[in-house]
């Protein structure tokens, strides 16, 4: 328990979480159980000596050559050609944008600063209020990491031990549940504040979007496609990603310059090895976790004390959604992983299951004060204080809370793809 207290104590004083993580760590292995600390700096170094762990980088760089690239005008021009004429159309076409760059990205913040400009600019411009036009960006960012590929999948699979390919199959019912759920609301907005109609469908612009996006939206068909027809591992697909990001971008669409390469690789550097670093400090949590048998341990209290894995599972929604609002995705996602997934194979919860559910859950986080990533990120295109954007996001949380609530409840709507294609 002081550990513990230590390591929130660290937390509230500003100090970084892998930071925190490894003094907590290096404090129990000399103090704790009179270890060389040189134990800790080898777990440490293990904790990112794992080939798929490449997969991370590649996705991100992918995404930023992507936005870089000029594929978010593509996909938005599709998305409007596709759904533009309905009433509310922009809106709908916002929510379509970001579950077709979902297929490319794996991130919801890409999609909200990358998608988020170009369709914000065209909602004020179409007459929505600003409010509205974030809430709607914002809520549709979080299915990025929801439909394949997915970072966050990635790292839930690796620290779980699980099929990536599987959670990959697994995200796509509840990706479009979340699309489809919004596209409700969105149409309730419409009717009631009279929002307008775009323009009329035209079978031609659809075409001719269509043909200009085709090789964009290729992306997701043949890196999940490769995935799950066993063609390549989904760190081969990383780098493929960024292969054909990077050719669409310099010698198809020429959008993309060779001065314009540096900066793309040390942003994506700087990102993917803050997530690198939480990876590493958690693998020494995570031996100090296993040796001292607290997963086995915590099994065991819940079985005993939980009536059914509904209990189980809606009481982690509670707590996931809890943490979410304070703390970044993929730290959680490393550091309860190890704890969770013991727990729930004794509850007889698939961890394919359960990491689906844990992603959601925190994908909501990033739309939820304080620390929500796209929330902060909309709020600074639509240069609007944080507190009127996450008014106007409110009623968009009971959309996306009711699909983590059908997920929980009724597995199949998970699970039913992967068992498909043999992940489970």
């Amino acid at each position: 328990m002081t550990y513990v207290l230590l390591l929130f104590g660290l937390l509230l004083i500003g100090v970084p979480i892998a930071v925190g993580l490894i003094i907590v760590g290096l404090a129990y292995v000399i103090f704790g159980i009179g270890m060389d600390p040189l134990i800790a700096a080898q777990r440490v170094a293990n904790g990112i000596d794992n080939f798929p762990l490449l997969a991370i980088p590649f996705f991100m760089l992918a995404a930023e050559l992507m936005n870089a690239a000029g594929i978010t005008d593509r996909i938005f021009r599709l998305a409007k050609a596709m759904v533009g004429a309905i009433p509310g159309g922009l809106a709908h076409v916002n929510v379509l944008a970001s579950m077709l760059f979902a297929g490319m990205s794996g991130s919801a913040v890409a999609d909200a600063a990358g998608l988020g400009r170009i369709e914000i600019k065209a909602m004020r411009d179409d007459g929505y209020d600003r409010e509205f036009a974030a809430a709607v960006t914002a809520a549709s960012s979080t299915i990025g990491p929801i439909i394949p590929p997915s970072i966050s999948a990635v790292i839930y699979g690796l620290t779980a031990g699980v099929s990536i390919g599987g959670l990959f199959a697994a995200g796509f019912v509840p990706g479009v549940m979340m699309g489809a759920a919004m596209m409700v609301l969105i149409a309730i907005y419409a009717s009631r504040r009279n929002y307008g109609r775009g323009q009329p469908f035209r079978w031609r612009e659809l075409g001719i979007a269509f043909l200009h996006s085709l090789l964009a939206i290729m992306t997701p068909v043949i890196i999940v496609g490769g995935i799950l027809g066993g063609i390549f591992t989904p760190t081969e697909a990383g780098a493929f990603a960024v292969l054909y990001a990077f050719l669409l971008g310099k010698f198809v669409y020429g959008t993309i310059a060779w001065g314009d390469i540096p900066d793309l690789i040390f942003e994506t550097a700087l990102s993917a090895g803050n997530i690198l670093f939480i990876i590493a400090a958690t693998a020494l949590i995570g031996w100090i976790l296993t040796a001292e048998q607290v997963p086995q341990h915590m099994a065991v209290w819940v079985v005993e004390w939980s009536p059914s894995p509904w209990v189980f599972l809606l009481l982690l929604n509670g707590l996931l959604l809890v943490l979410g609002c304070f703390m970044a995705a993929h730290p959680v996602i490393i550091m309860l992983t190890p704890i969770l997934v013991p727990v729930a194979g004794a509850m007889g919860i698939d961890p394919i299951h359960l990491g689906v559910i844990m992603i959601l859950n925190l994908m909501i986080g990033l739309i939820t004060p304080p620390v929500g990533l796209c929330l902060y990120v909309v709020a600074e295109i639509v240069d609007l204080p944080v507190l009127r954007v996450v008014r106007a996001l409110v009623p968009f949380l009971l959309p996306l809370v009711a699909v983590l609530l059908l997920i929980t409840l009724w597995a199949d709507l998970v699970m039913w793809l992967p068992r498909m294609f043999g992940f489970a």
